[in-house]
């Protein structure tokens, strides 16, 4: 009885704010199964967009991995392994078809990725029309100088510069005494570490899946990207040309040609960090 008063005589909690005297608003919890409804539904999602994402990449692993025999058979199932781990027999039968052309689309698919970027589609015809002129056509020049010409990239750097980079830092290095060029290379460039990394990352991609510009300028095979001559072994293999079905190659060649984009996506991706320049200015 005694602690029942003494409850009962002690004062209320007081809900009101110190500094507006207002009563202070409580939130109200959600129940246990909203949150953890709320929870779960997002990570369904994502899970679901994974294997969307993932199904085609895993097919084609396994798909590398087996014979020309075993891809058509029927016999297991198109997104498991078979009886026989045929992926190095198919890398010798790629690299050592016509006499090692796979690796000249290869290397030619890292020297336009290096040496350009994205290239405009709607510009290709005057462009073809242009390097026929000036006897380009047939060339390696053909596919590297166009993409060379990337407005987007030219934008993109602008608009970070002027966000990333504020002008009081670069006056502070002018009063310390150091050069235009110094001013760059020491301040300015790190600061544009990740608008670099991205215009990159965006030029080789784009460069290294081009189709329609490699195709239209080149007409020698010893030429072509891997993705322009990944598609003449496609058309060959649908025709079953001189008896030869070339399905295993195709896909195997397929396996290979993504690896340079997941090596590099893995590489450079450390450099995408922002707020590089965040408490430098005060």
């Amino acid at each position: 009885m005694t602690t029942g008063l003494l409850k009962a005589a002690e004062p209320a909690a007081d809900t009101r704010s110190i500094r507006t005297g207002r009563p202070v608003r409580t939130r109200r919890e959600a129940p246990a199964g909203r949150r953890t409804g709320r929870q779960v539904i997002p990570h369904i999602v994502l899970a679901a967009f994974i294997v969307y994402f993932a199904l085609p990449f895993w097919w084609l692993i396994v798909a590398s991995t087996k014979s020309q025999q075993s891809l058509f058979d029927g016999k297991t199932s198109p997104l498991w392994f078979s009886g026989s781990f045929d992926l190095f027999s198919n890398l010798s039968s790629l690299f050592s078809y016509s006499g090692g052309l796979y690796a000249h689309w290869l290397g030619n698919s890292f020297l336009y990725a290096i040496a350009g970027g994205l290239g405009a589609t709607v510009l290709v015809i005057p462009m073809f029309v242009m390097m026929s002129t000036v006897h380009l056509t047939n060339t390696v020049w053909a596919v590297i100088l166009p993409s060379m010409l990337n407005p987007f990239a030219v934008y993109l750097m602008k608009v970070y510069t002027d966000e990333a980079i504020p002008p009081e830092m670069v006056d502070a290095a002018r009063v310390d005494g150091a050069g235009e060029i110094r001013i760059f290379a020491r301040v300015a460039l790190p600061l544009m570490r990740p608008a670099v990394v991205t215009v990159l990352l965006l030029s080789i991609v784009g460069t290294w899946n081009n189709f329609f510009l490699p195709l239209v300028m080149f007409s020698n095979p010893q030429l072509f990207p891997v993705t322009v001559g990944l598609g003449a072994l496609q058309a060959q293999a649908q025709v079953n040309t001189g008896g030869q079905s070339l399905w295993n190659l195709v896909i195997t060649g397929a396996l290979i040609s993504i690896i340079p984009l997941i090596v590099s996506f893995l590489t450079l991706q450390r450099y995408w960090q922002g707020g590089l320049a965040i408490g430098s200015v005060k």
